[in-house]
């Protein structure tokens, strides 16, 4: 992606209440960071931070200044400057997200948080562990293994993506079947509001209804309401046992129809349960160079289970293995080491780095429908890819019916006839999940991305509500503006 391709300024795009960072602005920056945390007037080196991991150019805006800060005061200073001078500001962790939630769609402050990735405490007695938001989230678990704790938010990209940015979006993943998402364990923050005040939520309690639960705003708010500083994460009990599946179905609706019959027949939550269509399979084993599990694959699962003695972990597998197989599974298979398991989870891991090899530009999908309704959708998926000729492999976490349906274009498409209809693919699949009782989004966020198709599955007076929230903490609409809302202006 070349610079010359972006909105350089953000101008562009900026509604007039929006100024333009100045000289003077930046050396105002400058005196609160330190003159080597202030990017400015170098196309080059922000070009990293024009974009997330959503394909396209056509999504991509540059900053007009990235600014590094250290502490929650610098932020504080930061966003009184920007209120005082009317420049939007744009927070963001690694990049990482799937819904351009870190751009800065109108120019203006790039806040990159990465230097702020301290583990500040664990604290073993109370089961927590207090973090900066730039921390890496594999290394939580890294750092809390040895006191025989664990964390249990675990997006797919542990290794990449930063807690605040999960704590902003209220991260998923392939566990949240047994252990929720990254809200649940979320008992504290200390936030930088838009203005510039710096307040506490929760705390190291568990339990807290002390007035509104702003703690549960503030996460998933995508960065709208306030600014992460330090963030309190509720830890549990290392599992001392684990064992993943891999179980090769011939069609999908048996693959799928296994599911609730695990959770119902067998009466256990496995920690993951990922399911995969036979295109998916078959482009992350090419990728991989590896050869499918079954030659009659039409879907899979990835079943993970886990728990707290080898004896209970066994019978949970086993009594899984009966049911896949009675309800029509071509083999199972068993991985009972840490080298067994990670072969099994790569292809899964993998799926989309397969998929941008084939064609990287792809729309990468995050529909939710109810469990029961996930057979109903992957005709409608078939009908998509014929009826507008693209690519739609899916795969996900069905053990909560969140699937990445993932729109490929495929190579001979010329990109003025993608872009074209793309739109109307997005229109029709949201429409779809809409009358299926899901919605557009289980774990990516809305972003810039997805905020024109919300009216699609929200009611207009549920998303005035939320506007006039919006409006409450930032009515400057200075903190990450032009996200989640359609239309979104000062």
């Amino acid at each position: 992606m070349a610079h010359d391709d972006l909105n350089v300024s953000g101008a562009a795009h900026r509604p007039d209440p929006y100024r333009p960072v100045t000289p003077a602005i930046v050396e105002q920056l400058r005196d609160i960071v330190g003159e080597g945390h202030v990017t400015y007037g170098e196309p080059d080196a922000m070009l990293d931070y024009a974009h997330d991991e959503v394909a396209g150019e056509e999504h991509a805006h540059m900053p007009e200044v990235v600014v590094k800060p250290a502490s929650a005061a610098e932020i504080s200073e930061i966003m009184r400057l920007a209120n005082r001078e009317r420049v939007p500001v744009t927070p963001r962790g690694a990049g990482s997200g799937l819904s351009c939630g870190a751009v800065p769609v109108y120019g203006g402050i790039l806040l990159a948080l990465e230097r702020m990735n301290r583990i500040l405490e664990i604290d073993r007695e109370n089961m927590v562990v207090v973090v900066e938001p730039g921390v890496v989230t594999n290394d939580i678990n890294e750092a809390v293994e040895e006191y025989g704790l664990f964390y249990a938010g675990y997006p797919m990209s542990v290794e990449m993506c930063f807690v605040g940015g999960n704590v902003a979006e209220n991260a998923g993943g392939g566990r949240a079947i047994k252990y929720g998402v990254t809200g649940r364990y979320v008992l504290g923050l200390e936030v930088v509001l838009p203005d510039g005040a710096i307040v506490q939520v929760g705390g190291k309690r568990v339990k807290d209804v002390t007035g509104y639960d702003l703690l549960h705003l503030m996460v998933g708010s995508e960065g709208t309401l306030g600014i992460f500083t330090r963030i309190t994460l509720r830890l549990l009990p290392l599992p001392r046992a684990r064992v993943v599946l891999l179980v090769p179905f011939a069609d999908v609706r048996s693959a799928i129809g296994a599911v609730p019959q695990i959770m119902t027949l067998g009466r256990m939550v496995p920690s993951s349960v990922e399911f995969m269509d036979r295109l998916a399979v078959q482009t992350a084993y090419d990728y991989l160079d590896e050869r499918l599990p079954h030659p009659e694959l039409g879907a899979m699962l990835l079943i993970e289970v886990d728990g707290y003695n080898e004896e209970q972990v066994e019978a949970e597998f086993n009594a899984i293995v009966d049911l896949c197989l009675e309800l029509g599974a071509l083999d199972v298979f068993v991985g009972n080491t840490p080298a067994g398991e990670r072969r099994m989870w790569r292809p899964r891991q993998e799926m989309a780095e397969a998929f941008k090899a084939i064609c990287p530009v792809q729309s990468l999908e995050d529909i939710v429908v109810p469990l029961a309704q996930i057979p109903d959708l992957m005709p409608e998926l078939e009908r998509l890819s014929e009826t507008y000729d693209v690519l739609i492999p899916c795969y996900g976490h069905a053990g909560d019916g969140n699937l990445h349906a993932t729109v490929v274009k495929r190579p001979g498409t010329p990109m003025d006839e993608w872009h074209e209809k793309l739109p109307a693919i997005l229109e029709d699949l949201y429409r779809v999940v809409a009358g299926l009782g899901g919605t557009i989004s289980g774990e990516h966020g809305i972003g810039s991305k997805r905020a024109r198709y919300l009216p699609l599955v929200m009611d207009p007076a549920l998303i005035a509500l939320q506007r006039r929230i919006k409006r409450a903490f930032d009515p400057l609409n200075i903190l990450n503006p032009g996200k989640i809302f359609p239309g979104q202006r000062p």
